[in-house]
């Protein structure tokens, strides 16, 4: 385990053994510092923080980065308030981009991370999520998509069996109708109709049992 992810997870040593246990399923089970070495300093949005791990990694590898996490579900905010509350860099929010962030950082951010979230979404507004996400971003600005491959395999498989136990059975994830995975192709194009030049994509799924992909993109410049 890399020095920042201990960092990171020591925050959380005072929050209830289920909270711990989520997140060190998450940083065990996730390519965050991948998402992390890809991140410009500066302002950075992070979208569906939940616990608030990724901002914390983000926090901590920078402390000049803002970072402005946000959420839906209060009980993941409250808990990610409790546990980077001593971080003067983070700035945790309940609500999602288009309620929250989008008035507050119209063309502010030099970057948004979205991970793991928009399959969870009903597939209809992806796209209208992602031009609010555009929006946030200054001419250029970078946007780190980060999520799970429908490619097929029995790990895209296992995924959305994993993601049915944490969404519907135990209810420690919100999802609003969504729980569809796409092939990196659909991907690209859907990024690319929202405004975004696609610059990289890259597969993470080595060493894990789910496909992680990671798209890496920038705001189109007029």
């Amino acid at each position: 385990m890399s020095a920042l992810l201990e960092q990171a997870l020591a925050r959380y040593a005072g929050l209830p053994a289920a909270e711990r246990f989520h997140v060190h399923a998450r940083a065990s089970s996730a390519p965050l510092l991948s998402v992390v070495e890809r991140a410009p300093r500066g302002v950075v949005a992070d979208i569906g923080c939940g616990h608030g791990l990724l901002s914390a990694l983000l926090a901590l590898e920078a402390p000049e980065r803002a970072v402005h996490g946000v959420d839906p579900d209060p009980r993941k905010v409250a808990w990610a308030r409790r546990a980077l509350g001593g971080l003067p860099n983070v700035h945790l929010s309940e609500g999602t981009v288009e309620t929250t962030l989008a008035p507050a950082l119209p063309g502010a951010c030099d970057a948004a991370v979205v991970c793991d979230v928009l399959y969870l979404l009903p597939e209809p507004r992806w796209p209208d999520f992602l031009r609010t996400v555009r929006g946030l971003l200054k001419p250029g600005g970078r946007f780190l998509l980060k999520e799970v491959e429908g490619d097929g395999s029995w790990k895209h498989r296992k995924a959305l069996a994993q993601e049915w136990v944490m969404v519907s059975l135990l209810g420690r994830t919100r999802a609003s109708g969504g729980m569809v995975l796409k092939p990196r192709a659909a991907m690209t194009a859907l990024l690319s109709g929202a405004g975004f030049d696609v610059r990289e994509v890259v597969d993470l799924g080595r060493g894990y049992t789910t496909p992680h992909v990671l798209y890496v993109a920038e705001a189109s410049v007029p």
